[in-house]
């Protein structure tokens, strides 16, 4: 879909003028070339039989058909290069003037035995082509000019494609003929043989659905085109790599393209170009790292994009439609005969169409950013609201369960292990003295001390409405306490540096950056945001084993509810077998059985045990700039590095853990 930049009209002077001016820009030369420059890296790739169109005085001399023109092209090339920071997509058919073909030889008579014209062209008709051709390798040389004045040296992507299915007797793709086939035919192999290599092995790397991928040499095609001949002769210190990549992402006769398959092309083949140009800039000494190559800059499309799914998302708040409504009256009428009793718990209606969301979410124009990266993320994303939408669709029925294991998941067998460890843990001994339980209104001006020492603009109020002891509302900046709740010092500790040293925290640095999907959550942020706040409850000396084993229990106890166990049945279990009082054990069932199956709470250990992995291997603070997954650190971590996202502001002090107990600690680096 081209946007409001590419619909710009160019003249080949301001073309020119701007890469003399090395300006950035994007649009179109009268139709038949887009070309953009996002940033002026040492780096392009071209598309030159990417298009289809004629002009109007030679469609009506073409003797070719429709399904032919589109046989010889190289059909959704430009759509594969979109991500590179400077590209150039011929609009233009090969069969008006072929790009890859010196300028005599450009205009075909004849192609692949067949004629292309019913009447041979005019003189005037073949000038008027080969105008456009020349004018093409005017800009081309302009722009490596500048390029390699700039760098000295430049890596340019020739991108071709091939009908595979003439090579083969077979009905589907064969694994004797490469996915990838590159031209070395006029590349100096002395002097970007390393790079070459380097190409070739980042190529065997990419992962196509239900494909194969195998890499060639010259096997193929030899890459003796025009375009590697130009350059070869006026841009030396260019390295040319003309890539002729098999039709494997569309039907190759009917022109229909596999969508999955032409995105995970396009998103590898960007990075595998950008993982070469990474090697190749080292070793031609260039000063530049990675995040150097790519830019900076948040396209049009990603702020669009971000700012109606955020509008779209803000409140669709999960825990507020699952908590139950009439909670406190059916604990009471279930404790009062837990073996008799199976609570009838309701639920906030839903003030959403869920079908009409569901249609407005996946209508977001996600396919118009180009940076493969964050276009992923965005995809991720809205599946994830799309997935949540459906579960809530369900709340109170059996389908919730099933939309929950979904959106959540279920614990494995190293999970049920981890828990059943756990519960085996001898208990540790703790100072008498942070074990007196306070009121909620006796523990509130602690947390409200806790807030003002962070200097953190947040409201702490006592609630009727909440099922945790204590929990964020981001929306309104709150710190809610449980008015029925008690608390130990040793579990205001926890909670202070779990709610506003984890959970505030990335509310705060969410509201500072310039993406909103941050504030949202990413998928997966339920499993990372409770593994970071239990771990930070850890390194400040609030983590006990006791709640160890309250982790563990909420393991064991989504596992019954996958067994069939009715919430009776997980109740008797944790009172008789595990010992927990019974308003422990109701407010633990509850939180699983809620809307009809909640598996949630599986994650908090799940969630520990994959965030004190991380915290051995890596830093944390990517993690830190919003509602994250650790799914997503790298891309985060890049993110960061191309300065799209700012640095986390507000973060817990690592640097001085607290004295922990030996048994504590062992138990920790013994999950699996």
């Amino acid at each position: 879909m081209q946007t409001q930049s590419e619909q710009r009209i160019l003249s080949e002077h301001d073309v020119l003028d701007r890469i003399s001016r090395r300006e950035t820009f994007e649009g179109c030369l009268d139709g038949s070339l887009h070309i953009k420059i996002q940033d002026y890296v040492p780096f392009l790739a071209t598309a030159v039989h990417a298009g289809h169109n004629l002009r109007s005085e030679l469609i009506k001399k073409c003797a070719l058909t429709e399904e032919e023109r589109i046989y010889g092209e190289d059909l959704f090339t430009d759509e594969l290069i979109s991500a590179f920071p400077i590209t150039l997509s011929v609009l233009d058919s090969r069969y008006e003037y072929d790009l890859n073909r010196a300028p005599e030889q450009a205009v075909y008579h004849e192609a692949w035995g067949k004629m292309v014209w019913r009447r041979p062209l005019t003189e005037r008709q073949k000038q008027a082509s080969l105008e456009k051709h020349a004018r093409y390798y005017r800009i081309l040389k302009a722009l490596l000019g500048t390029l390699n004045s700039i760098y000295g040296n430049s890596f340019l992507l020739d991108l071709h494609t091939y009908n595979y299915k003439r090579l083969t007797t077979l009905d589907s793709f064969s694994e004797t003929i490469p996915v990838f086939n590159i031209g070395t035919w006029r590349m100096n192999t002395s002097r970007w043989g390393s790079t070459l290599a380097a190409f070739e092995s980042r190529l065997c790397g990419i992962t196509l659905p239900n494909l194969r991928t195998t890499v060639a040499q010259d096997q193929v095609f030899q890459g003796k085109g025009y375009q590697a001949a130009f350059c070869r002769k006026h841009a030396r210190d260019t390295l040319v790599l003309p890539l002729d990549v098999a039709k494997v992402y569309m039907d190759e006769e009917t022109g229909q393209p596999y969508p999955l398959v032409l995105e995970a092309l396009g998103d590898q083949l960007y990075h595998a170009c950008l993982d070469t140009v990474g090697q190749f800039a080292k070793k031609q000494k260039l000063n530049l790292r990675k995040q150097d190559l790519v830019s900076s800059d948040l396209e049009p499309a990603v702020l669009a994009v971000d700012k109606q799914l955020y509008r779209m998302a803000r409140n669709l708040n999960t825990l507020s439609y699952v908590n139950p409504v009439n909670l406190h009256s059916e604990k009471k009428r279930f404790l009062a005969n837990p073996t008799g009793y199976e609570p009838q718990f309701r639920y906030r209606q839903l003030q959403i169409d869920p079908y009409d969301y569901r249609e407005k979410l996946y209508r977001l124009p996600v396919s118009d950013i180009q940076d493969p990266l964050l276009r992923s993320l965005y995809r991720d994303v809205v599946d994830s609201y799309g997935n949540k939408v459906e579960m809530l669709t369900h709340l109170g029925t059996e389908q919730f369960l099933y939309n929950s294991l979904r959106y959540y998941g279920q614990p494995d067998e190293h999970d049920i292990a981890n828990a059943h460890f756990l519960l085996h843990a001898p208990e540790i001994d703790i100072d008498p003295d942070l074990l007196v339980k306070l009121t909620a209104r006796e523990a509130l001006p602690l947390f409200q001390a806790a807030v003002a020492e962070r200097k953190l603009d947040v409201s702490v109020q006592i609630s009727r409405k909440i099922v945790a002891k204590a929990m964020v509302d981001g929306e309104k900046r709150q710190l809610l306490i449980n008015e029925s709740a008690q608390f130990s010092r040793l579990d205001i500790r926890a909670l202070i540096h779990h709610e506003i040293d984890v959970h505030l925290y990335t509310t705060f640095n969410a509201s500072q950056q310039p993406l909103k999907v941050l504030a949202l959550g990413l998928p997966g942020n339920t499993h990372t945001q409770e593994g970071l706040a239990i771990f930070n409850e850890y390194m400040s000396g609030g983590l006990s084993v006791g709640r160890l084993q309250i982790l563990g229990l909420r393991v064991l106890a989504v596992n019954m509810l996958m067994k069939g166990y009715r919430f009776s049945q997980i109740y008797r279990v944790l009172v008789e077998e595990y010992q927990l009082d019974k308003d422990t054990a109701f407010s633990l069932v509850m939180r699983v059985t809620r809307g009809g199956g909640f598996t949630k709470d599986y994650v908090y250990l799940t969630g520990l045990r994959d965030v004190l992995k991380c915290y051995s291997e890596h830093d944390l603070a990517p993690l830190f700039v919003g509602k994250t997954s650790l799914k997503y650190r790298e891309t985060l971590t890049e993110l960061l590095e191309r300065k799209i996202l700012v640095q986390p502001r507000h973060l817990p002090d690592f640097s001085a853990p607290a004295d922990h107990h030996p048994v504590l600690d062992y138990l920790l680096t013994a999950l699996r």
